[in-house]
């Protein structure tokens, strides 16, 4: 009964804003009425996902993988080149890796490693070097805590490789929709192109998503029938604002302009001369960073902060782009091609609630957080998401877990998305540590720029706040002249010595965070919570890298390590620990040891998963190798009749877990431990299992 009423006592923490109609059911209603939402009996498509970003296809993926049909629907009428994101962390990256390979497809295609792995602070691409930092370290590489290392990879390309993945597993894109208003029914495999949704309502029947389809100038609205949304449709998400949702926290943190251009006369100087991913550059005629996806294709991104409305963005012309571009390379480029100019405004905000209209309606990625670019968490957080919710949505559509089971998605994923924001803000701080030792602090240009609005705006034509803006910025440029920042000079040189430490100690800009990327951990949620772990998601973001620690605490990532399989139904001698985990259903794993009582709680977690009528496999970690020859008989007399197990040689596995041989693992669909015995079960197996899973499952 305790975890019954924990299950409720978190079921009563949900609370949505939403104009929609709400619904009410009886949960053990919904559950029937959701069962059988794969098999095709259902006249309504399962899940509709709104954004066609990165993190809708993974989602699109994972729930195909996992038996629920979907659709895709998406405003733009194609995908945008625009690099964005391009830092891909090891978490996403061991999502990546069940997804047919595709880790591996972008390990083959990015960057080589050392080419990226520096950030470069200078005075202009071809000039002085005033420090840099590498951000990788042996450990990075060893694969000792994963599986899979970080990677650089434009979205843009990881776009395609994910239109791939979809289109091989039967997706079809589609841009020539029919005009006929009437024609309702959504296919399931489809992304709708040039679709823009415009308003969402949900019924105790389902949820009908109106979109209008523009097509030869003439605008049509169209009305598609599903049982649920999910808005992956970016920071300025559609989804979000039909519901009503609002965003807490900061606001308007900084203004930019974004410039997509290719140079391979730039990228080749660079990879001979000083081969880096950012390249921060400080001198007196412009100040920018500038993003290298990839010098050996040339392709490179522009971030220059943007002071409205002095500055407008019609301001940045391709030609102007270009001279700013030359500014801070130091010199003129002969093949330089300005693609794409885009401004965006950097926000650190969470959504107040992450799931609408009884849940029907659901948020994920920047549609539910918005960050700071500073640690590349944007987009990876997007990606956990969907990995989160993706086995939560086909448990409830399969009947395992009633409609309110997926209160826990929030539950789990707002916790996550509220940290990884202020350790984005503190990671920006970070970054602003540079330029404030250069004697350019950049809270002094901001109040400059208030200043401006506020006192001058209200007299001075705009034409003449422009002059002003421009000539007090070239006058805080003049800090960074040869004459001044040099050693010779006292006020230079002690900046540069400033500088120097700040990056000793690795005080600035920050691209890895191994202790927040493998080792965040849900406190509360679909699990069973010890209540007595040292370590929890709220303790305070330092903005420096920290290393991850291994840790089998409830609601943890299962610890990754390469064990050695003795079933015969595997090809691999090794492979990670999280590979026994399955990619293409709902199942749970249950990690023992091979002693008595162990099995015995093996044989009664059978029992419960057909009662649960959910899939479990058990795996039975032995400490030694062993062979017929030495008697080696396995667990297979032992766990008859049920053959869902594999024994597996894993030496110091207990020890990794921080646990005794005598204990257990029961760990989730998305990799994450739910419950652990660390040392013995006490009482009958099969009511604890029993009782465990009811609290897991909100049943």
């Amino acid at each position: 009964m305790g975890f019954l009423r924990f299950t409720r006592r978190l079921h009563g923490l949900h609370r949505t804003r939403t104009r929609s109609s709400a619904i009410v059911r009886n949960p053990y209603i919904q559950r029937r009425a959701f069962s059988g939402g794969n098999d095709g009996n259902d006249s309504l498509l399962p899940v509709l996902i709104v954004g066609a970003g990165p993190v809708g296809l993974v989602l699109s993926i994972l729930l195909t993988k996992l038996g629920v049909k979907c659709a895709v629907m998406e405003k733009s009428s194609g995908f945008s080149r625009h690099p964005q994101a391009h830092f891909i962390n090891n978490r996403s990256m061991e999502v990546f890796r069940k997804v047919n390979g595709l880790a591996d497809e972008i390990l083959k295609y990015q960057p080589p490693v050392d080419l990226w792995r520096k950030f470069v602070y200078c005075t202009s691409l071809t000039g002085p070097v005033l420090g840099s930092v590498d951000h990788m370290q042996p450990q990075d590489f060893d694969r000792i805590v994963s599986p899979v290392s970080v990677a650089h990879f434009s979205q843009y390309k990881l776009t395609k490789l994910l239109i791939k993945q979809l289109e091989d597993i039967g997706f079809h894109i589609r841009s020539d929709v029919s005009m006929n208003s009437n024609d309702c029914q959504l296919a399931e495999r489809e992304i709708l192109l040039g679709h823009e949704c415009t308003s969402i309502n949900a019924s105790e029947n389902g949820v009908t998503v109106t979109a209008n389809i523009t097509r030869e100038g003439k605008h049509v609205e169209k009305e598609f029938q599903c049982n649920f949304v999910v808005g992956t449709d970016g920071a300025g998400s559609t989804v979000r604002k039909l519901m009503g949702i609002g965003m807490c926290g900061k606001r308007n943190l900084q203004k930019l302009i974004s410039v997509h251009f290719t140079s391979m006369d730039l990228g080749q100087y660079l990879i001979e001369e000083k081969p880096g991913m950012l390249f921060f550059v400080f001198n007196t005629e412009a100040i920018g960073v500038i993003v290298a996806h990839d010098l050996k294709q040339g392709e490179f991104v522009l971030q220059v902060p943007f002071y409205a409305p002095q500055q407008k963005f019609e301001d940045f012309s391709s030609t102007m782009c270009e001279k700013l571009i030359f500014k801070l390379v130091g010199r003129e480029l002969a093949d330089i091609n300005v693609l794409d100019v885009k401004p965006w405004v950097m926000h650190a905000e969470v959504a107040e609630a992450f799931l609408a209209c009884n849940n029907r309606i659901i948020l994920a990625g920047d549609a539910a957080h918005r960050f700071p670019p500073a640690g590349g968490f944007g987009m990876n957080t997007g990606i956990q998401d969907a990995h989160n919710l993706a086995w939560k949505l086909a448990s409830v559509l399969d009947g395992i877990a009633p409609p309110s089971f997926l209160s826990t998605y929030e539950t789990e994923r707002k916790q996550i998305a509220v940290f990884n924001t202020e350790l984005s803000v503190q990671n920006f701080k970070a970054a602003m540590e540079v330029p404030a030792a250069l004697g350019l602090d950049p809270s002094i240009a901001n109040s400059v720029h208030r200043t401006i609005n506020g006192t001058f705006g209200s007299f001075l034509p705009s034409n003449l706040q422009r002059v002003v803006l421009d000539g007090i910025f070239s006058i805080g440029r003049l800090q960074l002249s040869d004459s001044l920042l040099n050693e010779n000079n006292p006020i230079g040189s002690s900046r540069l010595s400033k500088l120097r430490q700040i990056f000793d100690q690795g005080k600035s800009l920050q691209l890895q965070f191994p202790a927040e990327d493998l080792g965040f951990r849900y406190s509360k949620g679909a699990l069973v919570s010890e209540g007595d772990s040292s370590w929890t998601p709220q303790e305070t973001p330092t903005g420096r890298r920290r290393d991850y620690v291994p840790s089998s605490d409830p609601g943890s990532r299962l610890p990754h390590m390469n064990i050695q399989l003795l079933s015969p139904l595997f090809c691999k001698d090794a492979f990670s620990t999280l590979d026994l985990v399955s990619g293409d259903k709902v199942e749970f794993l249950l990690i023992i040891a091979p002693i008595k009582e162990s099995y015995q709680l093996a044989r009664a977690a059978f029992k419960v998963a057909e009662e649960f009528k959910v899939a479990v496999k058990v795996c039975v970690m032995w400490r030694e190798k062993a062979s017929a020859d030495d008697g080696f008989v396995g667990s297979e007399k032992t766990l008859l009749p049920w053959k869902n197990f594999v024994d597996a040689i894993g030496a110091d596995w207990w020890e990794l877990c921080g646990m005794t041989d005598r204990g257990a693992v029961l760990v989730r669909p998305d990799e994450h431990i739910v419950w652990r015995a660390k040392s013995e079960i006490n009482g009958d197996p099969f009511l604890v299992l029993k009782k465990v899973f009811c609290a897991i499952l909100g049943i």
